[in-house]
């Protein structure tokens, strides 16, 4: 099955379009529309993106499985299976990165997705340096490396391992572990938690996460961090993360 491949970062760092190479960062696009399709495509492939189109849901469930991919786009209306249906699959076997699209920004569309395990989504019509801004976001969240702790860390720190409780966090593998069990993160979970993880008590406004996880360089949509909240209180315990109702979410030592 597909998922998500180690990269340094070089392929997509580029401000401007470069040429595609055998280095190229491959995305799955999966959009019914032929002319938005065929416009995505040509357009990501002058920023040296390696694109596979679909054109309804079970054939992008196919090539998933059948290929090899560094991020996933995927539209929410899609014939047979569509978007939201096709996240959930790949989530059930795969941390690729997964970006939706909406033609509408329907606030259900945008819940569903986020819920299914999207890691952000953009509302059509995109422009195409928007639309590549979150993919590279995407793909440094991927290979995200935290630096490594020079003093011990609150929480109860051991080298590079961070202790909180039954909950443990190995900042150099970046791997989490529940009483010795490992948990499966998605690269936008895993970099939430470590924000988190890294400013233990303290309170972290909505904007504050959507600035230094998503990387968004403006006020954002900020429901995609309460869905990534709520997934990660699902996968670490609902006491984990506290809601301090006006202000945002603070990480329980």
């Amino acid at each position: 099955m597909g998922g998500a491949r180690s990269r340094t970062g070089a392929a997509v760092s580029s401000p401007s379009p470069v040429p595609a190479d055998a280095g190229a960062v491959r995305v799955l696009l999966v959009e019914d529309d032929e002319l938005m399709r065929r416009a995505f495509a040509v357009a990501l492939g002058r920023y040296g993106y390696e694109v596979e189109a679909a054109a309804d849901g079970l054939a992008g469930l196919e090539a998933f499985r059948a290929g090899f991919f560094d991020l996933l786009i995927l539209d929410v209306m899609l014939p047979g299976l569509d978007g939201i249906g096709l996240c959930r699959r790949v989530r059930e076997g795969s941390l690729v990165p997964v970006l939706m699209m909406s033609a509408r920004g329907d606030g259900l569309d945008v819940v569903a997705g986020l819920e299914a395990g999207a890691d952000d989504y953009v509302v059509k019509p995109v422009d195409t340096f928007v639309l590549v801004a979150r993919i590279r976001s995407l793909l440094r969240r991927a290979t995200y490396a935290p630096p490594t702790p020079h003093e011990p860390q609150q929480g109860g720190s051991e080298g590079e391992l961070l202790v909180f409780g039954e909950l443990s966090i190995d900042t150099a593998g970046l791997e989490v572990f529940i009483s010795g069990a490992p948990v499966a993160l998605t690269p936008t979970e895993l970099k939430l938690l470590l924000e988190f993880a890294a400013h233990p008590g303290v309170v972290l406004e909505r904007h504050t996460l959507l600035r230094e996880v998503w990387e968004y360089g403006w006020d954002g949509d900020s429901r995609v961090v309460d869905l990534c909240v709520q997934r990660l209180r699902k996968k670490l315990g609902r006491d984990r993360i506290e809601t301090v109702r006006g202000f945002g979410y603070k990480f329980r030592r």
